[in-house]
């Protein structure tokens, strides 16, 4: 049987990517030509001492830093003689996003308006005003557009609103803002009417992505690559294979120019409907469209399509081909390759490309160690995974919440939870909200503690939940229980201690009885956890007589 292919979700995330370059590639296609274009690069080359590429370099070492390092780097760099131009640092912007850095790219476009003034052309303002989306929320994204100058209102911010409304699936605000565009004379191009029947695509609303399709139609708006993956999706939603092959078949006659993002799409249909000769076809029809400037991306697609209808044997060649093709090889295709041979359930040629990865890196991804883990977890490899974290500490690494989670989900699933309960304290010294447990994990924890009678793991529990903000009265409750399971002579010492706690001088304290059999008629009190009480007190207090 094949691995499985890339889900649904997988297509949805190649057209949000291919939705969010969009506006750049209708301002690319009315800039200047290469020729025109040539003095003023080769003049950026020479005013910028060091060149543009290590400075890109030193912004893709940042990894996960926080807010002000990218304005620290761009600072030590102009220090050192960088010459800032607005051009270039677009592109390393565009790079950033392209890789998912999102706050990386705002913080340096915040720059370059807030430290250097730099002037934002529309096309800029729309790239900017969609990372304050991403970054800052819809809320922030608004307020930014609300503040554009009228003249900056054109098609390309509209456009990028219009592509938050969507993607944060706001059906009529989104409308509200299609109209309006249309009010404006501004949605006669093909990308507002792509960003909505992509909305009612992930609303699942099919018969709407049609519609919009016969809009297309009448308004003589050409369909174009985008809009051709977007409703293949559709279609296979509902598993209609035929209506995506008319579909294509319509392409083709209109002569809509079809990249290899559509054949990707495809490929990954045939793939999930089992039809693994299609699959390969398009495949093929997909490597034939990869152009020069379409970097390693396709060829990552290629690899896990390949993986998905079980062909190792092209998974290799593709692999070759993109060691041959460029001269470095980032830590996103060394993931991608890896990837593909954990679908094909092979640790040992996993471990090979790791090792040729370990080798050659310039900057340490922990993404790559844990899809290490993965794999030989799946298999059972529990030594192996631990000895392999095990050298990624010697050598400076840090686990993160993926890390934490592999760990934690394969031990519990042994039935393990001590060995679990110490990656759930490793999880805990992660950021907040880095990961957190989920309500079925910590029933699990404490019902393994309470019929194991294992106080003191209860309270390392206890005490990762609090770490973690989301303890409760239902997690006191259980770590009561398993005191009481443990040591049924800890509820004198308890409420002795207790007395003296609250040092009532006057009226009489009477505190309800605890049962092995039932914790339901007691509260939590809300007095602050103090050293000698890691918990709150459990009491009920009385009027005297």
């Amino acid at each position: 049987m094949a691995p499985p292919a890339p889900s649904a979700g997988a297509r949805l995330l190649l057209l949000r990517r291919l939705l969010s370059t969009a506006t750049e590639a209708v301002a690319e296609a009315a800039a200047p030509t290469a020729a025109a274009a040539a003095p003023a690069a080769a003049a950026a080359k020479a005013g910028e001492k060091g060149g543009s590429r290590p400075l890109y370099r030193r912004l893709s070492a940042l990894g996960g830093a926080v807010e002000g390092s990218v304005s620290r780097v761009l600072n030590k760099w102009v220090r050192e003689g960088g010459t800032p131009r607005v051009d270039d640092l677009v592109k390393h912007v565009k790079e950033l996003r392209k890789y998912k850095r999102h706050a990386h790219a705002l913080e340096l476009m915040d720059w370059m308006v807030n430290a250097r003034g730099m002037h934002m052309s529309h096309t800029n303002h729309a790239i900017r005003l969609d990372l304050i989306y991403k970054v800052r929320g819809l809320e922030a994204a608004e307020n930014y557009f609300a503040s554009l100058p009228d003249p900056a209102k054109n098609h390309r911010t509209y456009g990028a609103l219009l592509n938050c409304y969507c993607s944060a699936k706001m059906e009529e605000k989104a409308i509200d803002i299609y109209r309006k565009m249309d009010e404006l004379g501004i949605c006669s191009s093909r990308l507002p009417i792509n960003n909505l029947m992509s909305l009612y695509m992930k609303l699942g609303r099919h018969g709407k992505v049609d519609s919009l399709f016969k809009e297309m139609k009448v308004k003589n708006v050409k369909p174009d690559n985008l809009t051709c993956c977007i409703l293949m999706t559709s279609y296979a939603s509902s598993n209609k294979i035929d209506a995506i092959e008319e579909l294509l078949k319509e392409m083709v006659e209109k002569d809509v120019a079809l990249g290899w993002s559509a054949y990707s799409t495809l490929a990954s249909i045939y793939a999930n409907a089992g039809l693994v000769e299609k699959a390969e076809s398009a495949l093929k029809k997909l490597e034939g469209l990869v152009g020069v400037d379409d970097g390693k991306q396709p060829f990552d697609f290629l690899m896990s399509l390949y993986a998905s209808v079980g062909n190792l044997s092209e998974v290799n060649r593709v692999w070759d081909v993109i060691k041959a093709k460029f001269s470095k090889v980032t830590n996103t295709s060394y993931l991608g390759m890896l990837q593909a041979l954990y679908k094909l359930n092979d640790i040992d040629r996993m471990k090979q490309i790791y090792v040729d990865w370990e080798s050659n890196y310039e900057n340490y991804d922990v993404r790559l160690t844990n899809m290490m883990i993965r794999g030989h977890l799946k298999l059972g490899m529990t030594d192996e995974a631990e000895s392999l974290w095990e050298k990624a500490k010697e050598k400076g690494a840090e686990f993160d919440s993926k890390t934490c989670e592999l760990f934690l989900d394969h031990y519990m699933g042994k039935g393990d939870m001590n060995l679990a309960l110490n990656w759930v304290e490793n999880m805990v010294k992660l950021p907040k909200k880095a990961g957190k447990l989920d309500l079925d994990k910590i029933h699990k924890f404490q019902k393994y503690f309470e019929e194991h009678k294992d106080a003191d793991g209860a309270e390392r529990f206890c005490n990762c939940l609090r770490m973690q903000g989301c303890i409760d009265g239902k997690a006191y409750e259980s770590l009561l229980r398993t005191y009481l399971a443990a040591d049924s002579s800890w509820l004198d010492w308890w409420c002795s201690s207790l007395c003296c706690y609250c040092k009532k001088q006057q009226g009489a304290m009477r505190f309800l009885q605890v049962q092995r059999e039932t914790t339901t008629d007691y509260y939590w009190s809300k007095n602050p956890t103090t050293e000698r009480f890691p918990f709150p007190c459990l009491v009920v207090s009385v009027p005297s007589d």
